[in-house]
């Protein structure tokens, strides 16, 4: 072999290992990393990462000797683009005939550093059926609902703990009738299902799910073996709230399964992140979600942003099939 073809044989090859290691934070579910810190918090913001790695890819094509790298760099981005594609193209629906239109909001009031008048205006400007306000503690539930007397929502709250976190409410509107609530599957902190009333066989959850921090990702491992159990029971369900996980997760999309899927990617809004709020949009990514099993249709998804707190409340509409 010359020396010509044994440098091309060496830069292929260095090649090949240099898009292996690019792929590791990019795809460390590839790996069996994506659990394991930092990967887990990483990929979170895997469409940033593509973006970030396809400018890199386009600057190695300056140096010859770079370009078959680059090649295979950009190609690797080039392929998770076109997974990730479909959370944007899809277009938002009209609901069936045969169907009725639910609005669920959801509000992460970060302990109460939320404004309770920017959130409540926000309830009264959409009069959503449900409202799901993770870290909210009763009297957070209680100075929002104060503003919204004449609606009349009633308020619910479980708090498993004496941290605020742990804390998770709902306001409930009276067009959902006389509902039972209650804590149902063990989570890391409160989730509230509502039953009963005019909903006929939908239930309806607010949830918040522990975050995976550092060194703490086994709960956050917990709560989403509890989501898969609701996705994969059969009556229809809607579960909305800061899951803090993103499709990037594979464990987000292990609970999903094939029954559950989010509002926002459904209908062209898997992009518009929620979290962190004070962050360009571009730094962003989507925790917070209106999850619906299958037979529930996705209407439309948007993003609000809220005064001292941390995360873009979220609206979305679904059109869940009328009983009988």
């Amino acid at each position: 072999m010359d020396n010509e073809k044994a440098w091309l044989v060496r830069r292929v090859v260095l090649s090949v290992l240099f898009v292996v290691i690019v792929a590791v934070p990019l795809y460390p579910e590839l790996y069996g990393l994506d659990e394991v810190t930092p990967f887990a918090q990483l990929v979170a913001f895997r469409p940033q990462g593509l973006v970030l790695v396809f400018v890199v890819a386009l600057l190695m094509l300056i140096r010859k000797g770079w370009r078959i790298a680059a090649g295979l760099v950009a190609a690797l981005t080039l392929v998770g683009a076109g997974l990730t594609l479909p959370r944007v193209t899809s277009d938002p629906r009209t609901p069936a005939a045969d169907t009725r239109v639910l609005t669920i909001m959801v509000a992460n009031v970060l302990g109460g550093g939320a404004n309770a008048g920017a959130v409540a205006a926000l309830i009264r400007e959409r009069k959503p059926d449900l409202v799901s306000l993770p870290e909210a503690q009763v009297d957070v539930r209680e100075e929002i609902r104060a503003q919204l007397e004449d609606l009349k929502y009633v308020g619910y709250t479980e708090q498993p703990t004496k941290a605020v976190e742990s804390a998770t409410s709902a306001l409930v509107a009276p067009t959902l009738g006389a509902v039972q609530v209650k804590q149902d599957l063990p989570t890391s902190f409160g989730n509230l299902m509502i039953t009963g009333g005019n909903l006929g066989e939908l239930r309806l959850v607010a949830y918040h799910g522990y975050p995976p921090l550092p060194d703490d990702v086994p709960p956050w491992k917990h709560d989403l073996t509890q989501l898969r159990r609701w996705c994969a029971q059969d009556p229809p369900t809607i579960v909305a709230g800061d899951f803090n996980a993103t499709l990037d997760h594979s464990d987000f999309r292990w609970a999903l399964a094939s029954n559950c899927h989010s509002v926002g990617p459904s209908v062209g809004g898997g992009l518009k992140g929620t979290w962190p709020s004070d962050q360009p949009a571009i730094a962003r990514t989507q925790i917070d979600h209106v999850l619906a099993t299958r037979t529930i249709e996705p209407l439309r998804f948007a993003t609000y942003e809220i005064e001292g707190t941390d995360h873009l409340a979220v609206v979305a509409t679904v059109a869940v099939p009328k009983a009988g």
